[in-house]
């Protein structure tokens, strides 16, 4: 049996022109996507799930939806996975096509933080008003079927799977 692999690609960002130029590199294959963990690189790991989801056949609705808790999910790692004195470093997202779910891992070496730990938040209330954090995964759970978190080989490993409807 002849096994066919892809050969990834390698890319550099540069963004700006102005006084702050942000730099960052992504490196693709066929179902993963591995990018600096920097929040400039959002909207290419969005694009490239993007594609995987139009090809399940996921409608505009919650192709929206899981936009939006991917957006969550990538700027918490980017913001609170890493204390200033790490190195730059990266997050990796794989995507699991079924014919009737979308699986998507990401994976950091940031600090080992289970969010699904977290305690319930109300959304309904003044503590949604007054309490800081929380709400993202809470949104996170809310848009997606299923939520998982696991830390394992020093990395934080979380899964996030959406059924086709």
């Amino acid at each position: 049996m002849e096994k066919k692999t892809e050969q990834a690609a390698v890319e550099v960002f540069h963004l700006g022109g102005g006084p702050i130029e942000t730099e960052f590199h992504i490196e693709r294959g066929a179902d993963y996507i591995k990018v600096d963990a920097v929040s400039d690189a959002l909207f290419p790991v969005q694009d490239f799930i993007y594609e995987h989801l139009v090809h399940c056949g996921f409608n505009e609705k919650v192709c929206s939806e899981i936009r939006l808790a991917v957006e969550e999910i990538f700027i918490n790692i980017c913001s609170y996975a890493y204390s200033p004195e790490h190195a730059k470093t990266w997050i990796s997202c794989q995507v699991v096509e079924h014919e009737t779910y979308i699986l998507l891992q990401f994976t950091d070496s940031g600090i080992p933080f289970d969010p699904l730990k977290r305690e319930a938040v109300d959304v309904t209330g003044k503590q949604f008003v007054e309490h800081e954090g929380g709400f993202g995964i809470h949104l996170v759970k809310k848009m997606m079927d299923e939520v998982s978190y696991e830390y394992r080989d020093g990395m934080n490993v979380l899964k996030v799977k959406r059924f086709l409807d």
